[in-house]
Formats: C-alpha cells, structure tokens, sequence
C-alpha cells in the first residue's frame, strides 16, 4: 500500500468514525458516521442504481463504487442532508464513465438470440391495483394518511417519520398500525385481491 493511500484511508476512517461536529448538518437527516449513513439509506440508492444498469450484480457494483467515492470524500461533505444527492451525482458519474469505456462484445451473427421472456404481471392489472389502493388511502385520515406515505413510499423508518411529523414513535407505530388494518378491511381493495 502506498503512502498516499494509507494517508487518504487514514483520513476517511477518521471521518468516518468521527460524530457529528460545528460545521455538520443536524436533524432527522444528519448521520454521526457512514456506516449509519450506509445502513439507512442503501436500499433506497440501490433502486437508483438498479435503474442505471440493466443487470441487477451492475447495479451493486455501481453503489459499491459510489458509496467508496462518498467514504473517502466523507470529512469533505459538510452538509449531510445533501448526502443523497451526493451519492447520486456519484453514480450517474461513474455509471457515464463506464459507459465511455465499455468495450463492445456484441457481433454479428446469422441468428439472433431470443432473450427469455420472463412472465410478467398484465400492466393493466397493475394499474388497477395502485389506483384501488391509492383511492383507498386517500379515504385514510389526514395524520395515518401522511403517515403511511412517507413509511412506505418515501422509504423512510419509523424514526425519520416521527421526526418529520414532529410525533414520537410509538405514535407512528400505531397510527400506522391502525391505518392498515383500515386498508386491509377496505371494500374497494377486496376485489383486487
């Protein structure tokens, strides 16, 4: 290992164990080290990932590789509530330069190939059941309804939602709670089952 690489894996370690100080953002979206950051938000930025690539082990490789970029650049980044976009920025970039350097393996052939067609769900089936489910959370009220939105479409935890309603936990939990059994009882979801 060479001496710039043990100063920059010494620096980065350090910043990555090191908690929040000054200059750090705080609030629901700070994170005191990367792998905090790592363990809250790595499925959200592998859905983005799997976006860029057309194959899933690509699109693991990708957040691998950005998620590298953000721990080394982790002491630099002074605002940790732009840390999404960070990583995001840093995807598109190494997804772009992966790109400029394929190498092209395809040749020509007297015989194409026929992908193999997995079954797939009927789209229009699809869109029923997220216009049934979506009419029946609007039926939800205001608090179980912004409560639901942001568990299990925004992706956030229980403590990130409780944080952002200004509620605790336990009220998050049982809002929610109650908020499915409601969906689960709804008659314009039972003929979508």
């Amino acid at each position: 290992m060479t001496a710039s690489m043990v100063s920059v894996c010494t620096s980065a370690s350090k910043a990555a164990t090191r908690g929040t100080g000054p200059t750090r953002a705080t609030g629901p979206f700070a994170y005191p080290s990367f792998a905090s950051y790592v363990r809250a938000r790595q499925p959200v930025l592998l859905r983005t990932a799997r976006s860029l690539t057309a194959n899933p082990s690509d699109a693991e490789d990708l957040l691998q590789t950005a998620l590298t970029k953000t721990y080394v650049a982790w002491d630099r980044i002074e605002d940790h509530r732009a840390l999404d976009g960070y990583v995001r920025r840093a995807l598109l970039n190494t997804r772009t330069s992966q790109w400029r350097k394929r190498k092209v393996d395809e040749f020509a052939c007297d015989e194409l190939p026929e992908p193999d067609v997995l079954p797939t769900g009927d789209p229009a089936e699809q869109q029923v059941l997220r216009d049934a489910m979506w009419r029946a959370i609007m039926k939800l009220p205001d608090r179980q309804r912004a409560m639901v939105v942001l568990r299990y479409y925004e992706d956030l935890s229980e403590a990130q939602t409780a944080e952002v309603l200004g509620v605790s936990i336990g009220t998050v939990k049982s809002a929610v709670s109650r908020a499915l059994g409601k969906l689960r009882d709804d008659p314009g979801l039972t003929p979508v089952r």
